[in-house]
């Protein structure tokens, strides 16, 4: 019986993945890295603290990590901002709403910052139809730890084998896995993320809501 759903947000609830790639390859571009483009790939699931250490060692440490994060937060927030409801996934606000009536329980565990979620969550019309939302960022050990799943199980009041964990990138599913909660990723053929640990692979949230109703026998 699955009483709640834990979300990722990138790659989960919106098309956020190619954008950000994009973006961190252009500035990567300018400062002068010639590596290839799939280098960058391996940036999906980290928090900033971790993304930015990556980019450091992308630009094998000839650019500032100051002037890396100015740069990042100009380019992502003033000159190339994004357009949350225009990416969200097909279906996302009416799954989510499906599940609410079969008395699931939800929650949004992001490594990004809580102003970018809360604000994601409010652009794209659905931040009321999670009743948990947390950052990586308030958590002692982030993704692939299982700290935040945790939390959110404790905070939800629902016991981990109840919980399900929905992700797409490898640290995610590991974080899900880790948290000893079943997780459910979404099919990534774009990044190439290893999602061989994952107990259970959809399409998307719609193959995902009916395998709940089929676990949950909900007629």
């Amino acid at each position: 019986m699955i009483k709640a759903v834990l979300f990722d947000m990138d790659g989960i609830l919106y098309d956020s993945e190619c954008w950000y790639l994009e973006g961190t390859i252009d500035q990567l571009r300018q400062f002068g890295y010639t590596g290839p483009d799939e280098a960058v790939f391996a940036t999906i699931g980290l928090d900033m603290e971790r993304n930015y250490d990556l980019l450091e060692k992308l630009l094998d440490y000839k650019v500032p990590r100051e002037e890396i994060i100015r740069h990042n937060e100009e380019y992502f927030n003033v000159l190339h901002p994004l357009d949350y409801k225009a990416i969200m996934f097909e279906g996302i606000p009416e799954e989510l709403r499906a599940l609410r009536q079969m008395g699931i329980r939800t929650a949004v565990c992001s490594a990004s910052p809580m102003s970018i979620i809360v604000n994601s969550l409010e652009a794209m019309g659905i931040r009321d139809l999670f009743d948990f939302v947390e950052t990586g960022e308030n958590v002692k050990h982030p993704k692939p730890a299982g700290d935040i799943y945790e939390l959110a199980a404790e905070n939800l009041r629902v016991d981990k084998k109840e919980c399900l964990v929905y992700e797409d990138s490898r640290l995610g599913i590991e974080a899900g896995r880790n948290a000893g909660i079943f997780t459910a990723a979404r099919e990534d053929k774009r990044f190439g993320q290893d999602q061989s640990h994952a107990d259970l692979i959809v399409k998307d949230i719609h193959e995902l809501t009916e395998w709940i109703r089929k676990e949950n026998a909900y007629d």
